[in-house]
């Protein structure tokens, strides 16, 4: 199977994986930092991998965390303040110490590349304490298979929408999101390939990581914890 490569369009800097700079700047936390709060204890150091413009990383730093903000793309990181930043792809990092917190956000576990998924929990395992918490958020099968051209929603005067859905192999679809903000349109075209429990548990197992719970009711964020 061909993956194809992330892409994106609009105005402003468009990142490796298709991300608008312009768009994210634009995108608040939305209880994110919370979530990560509620397992990685005041005050701890927090890893947090494909940060871009600092999303969820300011909230943090701002209860007290000390967080490290890890991303491929320099003008996602000329946003991030009060925090030091790494300029790296996930897959391959090695920063020589462990963490309180490791944070793997957004979409980035349903990449289509088998061995990338398996980096970035490697990554992921490689940088967390022994009695650390990896945070990952993820598609849950049954929201996966919910996925509809033209259902999105409307926030804040963004609106987030899927413009475009193809099936391309078992369990993998080529996907393109539309943002629109006041006349300005983005794109974002990606693959995604539907993981289930036993999937993520496996890739999880692989990475020497162990699937501890879900932090939400609708499964979209999780705790893992070292031992596979």
């Amino acid at each position: 199977m061909t993956i194809r490569p992330n892409s994106g369009t609009g105005t402003g800097p468009i990142t490796p994986d298709g991300s608008s700079v312009n768009f994210y700047r634009l995108v608040p936390a939305r209880g994110e930092p919370e979530i990560v709060a509620g397992v990685v204890p005041p005050g701890g150091s927090i890893l947090d991998l494909g940060a871009g413009i600092g999303r969820i990383a300011h909230p943090l730093i701002e209860l007290g965390y000390e967080v490290v903000a890890v991303d491929e793309s320099a003008e996602m990181l000329a946003h991030v303040r009060g925090a030091p930043t790494v300029r790296s792809r996930i897959q391959g990092l090695d920063l020589g110490r462990r963490f309180d917190g490791v944070l793997l956000a957004s979409q980035l576990v349903h990449t289509a590349d088998e061995e990338g998924r398996q980096g970035l929990l490697e990554t992921c395992a490689r940088h967390v304490a022994p009695d650390g918490s990896v945070v990952i958020q993820w598609t849950p099968p049954e929201r996966h298979d919910a996925w509809e051209v033209g259902r999105g929603r409307t926030d804040g005067g963004l609106r987030l929408e899927l413009a475009a859905l193809e099936r391309v192999a078992p369990g993998v679809f080529d996907a393109t999101m539309r943002y629109s903000h006041e006349g300005n349109v983005w794109t974002q075209s990606f693959t995604s390939r539907r993981l289930s429990d036993e999937d993520l548990a496996e890739a999880l197992a692989d990475a020497g990581l162990r699937l501890d719970r879900f932090l939400t009711e609708d499964r979209t964020w999780l705790r893992a914890a070292p031992g596979g």
